[in-house]
């Protein structure tokens, strides 16, 4: 089986950089707890100039960088980012392993698709890069080949092709085997320093002193592995969460946490081919105490940009009683992503300020604000739609799926136009007929409009069953002074009456 191991060098540092651009350039670390004592994980680039290394204890980083700013190492907050990431490259491969804390193995059987594994690893970098990490690819038939070379390799992108793993592993330093047992203790005492060297000796020779830890040890050495890929599992909720380095008494800490939390969903939705229909997002408070808040999206999507500026305009108006500790949001609700096909002349920033619009309405007016307009099952006109529950688009239906509905539900045909704005009950006119009975001029609003074009009838009714039938001849007036308008004359009191008005 052909893989891709993708290692992104200091994976929690990068991290820290791109979700807080403020420390790029400055010396800082990543601390744990060992043994009791707060020692050095990660350290960043200029943190290392400085003499600071993994192992070290805080205080003797503090003493050799004055400056030094440090954070605490969460390994599961590492982990849902480099799971992020793997998402995010869906696209490009069909399943990852995790490699934590600082790589993935991708399955690359399909890199045919993208042209060449050179091409795959190419297109791994440039989406890395987007997302603002520095990485290096290295496609091999073995998960300890591609590993070993791209964690220890000189080149960025490297294609290693079957049966060549020996030849790449032969200049690698004995610490490639990243192993710390009595086999690698052995081989090092032997003297050996590269991979080559290793995969020289007999093997006979390793069995009787290295015993079946060397074994092993041995054949990868020569470019033998049979450790099986098992992709990860993905998670049917997809949700993130966020836990600030000090509680937030402001909204400016929680627009940065925001940024990763909608970075991090945007490229696992993008991973996916989903786009995201509803949120929630949760405040967890300091000491105690949490708020809730949702967001329904105006229509599907699953640009991280686009999500950061509603979350920030739905959240950036709340009224906490305690700093926030924590910050969490789950897709409650998704869809197949259709993309989004632009008309001459259309610009996404429009569609963009048009979701904060609509999202800036609901939080100020409660979710019950945004309404659409739905069918019924019914021919009289004003009743013929009905206020119901914004819901965007399903992402499968086309406009022919709507057309065959409304007909087979026998509600009015929407090949035939009908007014934007229609009266919710039909309004007498005070008109003016000729002997033939076409309509010349009505009265409306204490004004006399004089009727320009006329077009029409269609004649509508129904209900015969019900206590109030209707029978009505529509036309499609125009008045002057007022415009295009929907006038019907009833069969029953052969009056007419405006039924729209057309844009």
């Amino acid at each position: 089986m052909r893989r891709a191991y993708l290692h992104l060098t200091r994976f929690p540092v990068q991290r820290r950089v791109v979700e807080s651009p403020e420390l790029a350039g400055r010396p800082f670390v990543l601390v744990e707890a060992v043994r009791g004592q707060r020692r050095v994980a990660f350290a960043s680039t200029s943190a290392l100039r400085a003499g600071v290394r993994p192992g070290l204890s805080l205080t003797a980083a503090t003493a050799l960088e004055p400056a030094l700013r440090h954070f605490d190492y969460r390994p599961e907050e590492e982990l849902r980012a480099l799971t992020a990431l793997g998402e995010a490259l869906l696209p490009l491969a069909p399943g990852f392993q995790l490699s934590a804390p600082d790589g993935l193995w991708l399955d690359a059987g399909a890199a045919h698709l993208c042209g060449s594994e050179e091409a795959l690893g190419t297109r791994m970098l440039a989406l890395c890069s987007e997302l603002g990490y520095r990485a290096h690819v290295v496609v091999a038939s073995e998960a300890f080949t591609s590993r070993a070379v791209a964690r220890h390799g000189a080149r960025r992108l490297e294609v290693v092709a079957p049966g060549e793993s020996a030849r790449a592993l032969a200049p690698l330093p004995l610490s490639a085997l990243e192993v710390r047992d009595s086999a690698a203790t052995l081989f090092s005492a032997l003297g050996l320093t590269t991979l080559g060297e290793v995969a020289a000796l007999p093997a006979g020779a390793v069995v009787a002193r290295a015993g079946a830890a060397g074994t092993r040890v041995h054949a990868r050495c020569r470019g033998e592995d049979d450790t099986p890929f098992v992709p990860a599992v993905l998670e049917t909720v997809l949700e993130e969460r966020v836990v600030l380095d000090f509680p937030a008494e402001s909204f400016e800490p929680l627009r940065f946490a925001l940024k990763t939390l909608m970075d991090r969903l945007g490229a696992r939705l993008s991973g996916r081919g989903r786009a995201a229909v509803r949120l929630t997002f949760t405040l967890k408070l300091d000491p105690t105490g949490h708020r809730s808040v949702t967001l329904t999206l105006a229509r599907p999507t699953a640009r991280a940009k686009l999500l950061h500026e509603l979350a920030r305009h739905r959240l950036e108006e709340l009224r906490l009683e305690n700093p926030v500790a924590e910050v969490s949001a789950r897709v409650d609700e998704h869809s197949e992503d259709a993309g989004q096909q632009l008309a001459l002349g259309d610009a996404p920033e429009g569609d963009a300020a048009l979701e904060v619009v609509l999202s800036r309405l609901a939080t100020t007016l409660g979710e019950a604000s945004l309404f659409s307009a739905g069918l019924e099952a019914v021919h009289r006109p004003e009743a013929a739609h009905g206020a119901r529950a914004f819901r965007p688009p399903e992402a499968r239906r086309g406009l022919s799926a709507d057309l065959l509905e409304a007909g087979a539900r026998g509600a009015p045909r929407a090949a035939r136009e009908r007014p934007s704005r229609l009266l919710a009950e039909p309004a007498c006119l005070d008109a003016e007929v000729a002997a033939s009975g076409r309509l010349l001029a009505a009265r409306m609003g204490g004004r006399r409009h004089r009727v320009t074009a006329l077009a029409g009838p269609e004649r509508l009714g129904g209900e015969w069953w019900s206590e109030a039938p209707f029978q009505r001849d529509y036309y499609r007036v125009h008045f002057e002074g007022l415009g295009p308008a929907w006038v019907f004359r009833d069969g029953r009191d052969g009056r007419f009456y405006l039924q729209g008005l057309f844009d």
